[in-house]
């Protein structure tokens, strides 16, 4: 169960510290495998619901999310930014963060499930920096989709997992809700403008 857990909190953390807004799709899409791997491996047996869970972690974070967020970044007439500035100030931030989310999960818990709590926390951590230190759209878009993922993987350390038409609403909701940010953060500066006048002759 270590290893996916690895995998996802490497695709976190390279990113916070060297990724550029471009490289996101390439690290949710690291991320989603994560998280489909933890959902085959974390019972030690694969159940048809880890099948389907999987599945659509696959489907829709590792594939449908990042080509949405790669579509929304080539239509954006911004540059390539960076996710958190690269300033010495910003990464020892981040580096104690995650250091510390690490010391308080080991501490308060011994089970088998801490790693997962520290992951998750690292990167939650992670995102609100990103949120705090980025003022660029693409960048706090970004950010959220992050939190969205370490909230994925706090619901795979529930006991019972939930039943999967809950499962997959929830999913919907979240990919209409990527479809509307993705077009409203990828819209270009020239279209924003035009609204803007638009709203202006109308009011």
């Amino acid at each position: 169960m270590t290893l996916p857990l690895i995998l996802f909190l490497v695709a976190v953390v390279i990113p916070v510290f060297f990724g550029k807004a471009r490289s996101a799709p390439v690290w949710l899409g690291l991320q989603a495998m994560g998280l489909a791997w933890n959902a085959l491996a974390q019972h030690g047996e694969i159940s048809n619901h880890a099948l389907m869970a999987a599945l659509e972690l696959l489907v829709v974070r590792a594939w449908l999310v990042p080509a949405l967020v790669h579509r929304m970044i080539r239509r954006r007439t911004a540059p390539n930014v960076e996710l958190m500035p690269s300033n010495l100030f910003a990464w020892a931030i981040a580096a104690v963060m995650i250091v510390l989310a690490f010391e308080v999960i080991g501490k308060a818990s011994a089970d088998s499930g801490a790693f997962a709590l520290a992951v998750m926390a690292s990167t939650v951590v992670s995102a609100l920096l990103i949120l705090a230190t980025n003022d660029s759209p693409t960048s706090q878009l970004v950010a959220v989709l992050f939190m969205e993922n370490a909230i994925v993987l706090f619901e795979s350390l529930l006991p019972e997992p939930w039943p999967l038409p809950i499962h997959f609403a929830l999913t919907t909701i979240y990919v209409l809700t990527v479809v509307v940010a993705t077009r409203l953060v990828g819209k270009p500066a020239s279209d924003k403008t035009e609204d803007q006048a638009e709203l202006r002759e109308v009011l």
